[in-house]
């Protein structure tokens, strides 16, 4: 089930972040040594921009969007690591996507991690330049959701 996240959830939202962001053995590294990267903020939980997704009435995923610049970004995708590749993700962004049309974007984008560019692709995003982040050059990715 995919609901709107609320503040409340921030415990176990956080549990997600922490442990799917740990899950990818290249970023790793880079997030121990920062570990302020691993504090997910809870802006978009009380801004009503997260959605969750809930199994036995467990947060096993969860994805957030931010209004910037005029368009539409998802800012976060996690999905639990023992949950991953059973379309949780995929339900994440078709709720998401759904959320923004009704608000009346055409449009969604995300600053891709390397890792999940074939996951994007495979959901319908398409390339269409790059962006610096803390942790070098990653790729900027588009969705049409109109």
């Amino acid at each position: 089930m995919i609901r709107l996240g609320v503040l409340a959830d921030i415990s176990a939202v956080s549990d997600v972040y922490r442990r799917a962001s740990l899950s990818n053995a290249g970023d790793r590294g880079n997030l121990l040594a920062q570990p302020e990267y691993l504090i997910l903020r809870p802006d978009a939980l009380a801004e009503g921009r997260t959605h969750v997704a809930e199994e036995d009435r467990s947060v096993v995923g969860f994805a957030t969007w931010n209004e910037a610049g005029g368009g539409f970004e998802l800012e976060d995708l996690f999905v639990e690591p023992g949950w991953m590749r059973r379309g949780i993700a995929t339900a994440l962004v078709s709720r998401i996507a759904d959320v923004l049309r009704a608000r009346g974007a055409g449009r969604l984008e995300v600053t891709a991690n390397p890792h999940a560019l074939e996951f994007y692709r495979a959901v319908g995003f398409i390339d269409h330049g790059v962006a610096e982040t803390e942790f070098g050059i990653a790729p900027r990715m588009a969705l049409e959701i109109r």
